[in-house]
This record gives C-alpha cells, structure tokens and sequence, in this order.
C-alpha cells in the first residue's frame, strides 16, 4: 500500500510539473487534476498487479475509478474537460500492463 501511494503522489507531481512548465498550462486546477488522474492511474494499476485480484474486479476498480473521474472533472470543470483525464488515465492503465506484458512474470512487482 506505501508503493501505491508513493506512486499515486509521485505520479501526480511529475504530471503536473510536466505540464505545467513544459508542456503548455492550461491553468494550474487544470493541470493538477490532469496530473492527479496520471498518478491515480499508475496507483490503481500498481495495487491492482495481484493474483488476488481477477481480471474482472480489475476492469470493475478500473471502470469505477474512470467514472469517480469524470463525475469529479465533470463537478469542478465541465465535462469536455474531464473527459481528457479519463483518457489519460486509461491510456496509463493500459501501458502499465502493457509493460508487464513484456516480463516473464507478467508483473511490474516482482
């Protein structure tokens, strides 16, 4: 659990100073939800890199974690700026296990 939160906070500040300074700011509210939604992605995917989990509880946590992002965006911004954190978020869940795919162990943990 002190790994999934190191990277959610880790995940999160590179975002964000990534877009911030060098990508183009669309205003810093923006941006840190932006990078909040980068860095929950490689949280979620990281804690959810357990046997213990099946693939359906991962696309379960996954869809749900898409949809409290949106309705958060959606809240705070309007929806066609929420909708671009959502497709961070999948495009980073996506790539963490596209990476473990290339492991033997099928798995960024071990």
């Amino acid at each position: 659990m002190k790994r999934t939160l190191l990277y959610l906070i880790a995940g999160t500040v590179i975002s964000f100073l990534l877009n911030y300074f060098l990508f183009g700011s669309q205003g810093w509210k923006l941006d840190l939800f932006y990078g909040f939604s980068f860095g929950l992605a490689w949280g979620i995917a990281y804690f959810l890199d357990d046997v213990k989990f099946s693939l359906a509880q991962k696309f379960s946590i996954s869809f749900l974690a898409m949809g409290i992002l949106a309705i958060i965006g959606t809240l705070i911004f309007n929806f066609e700026l929420a909708v671009p954190s959502v497709i961070k978020f999948s495009m980073v869940f996506v790539a963490y296990y596209l990476i473990a795919s290339f492991r033997s162990s099928k798995s960024l943990r071990k």
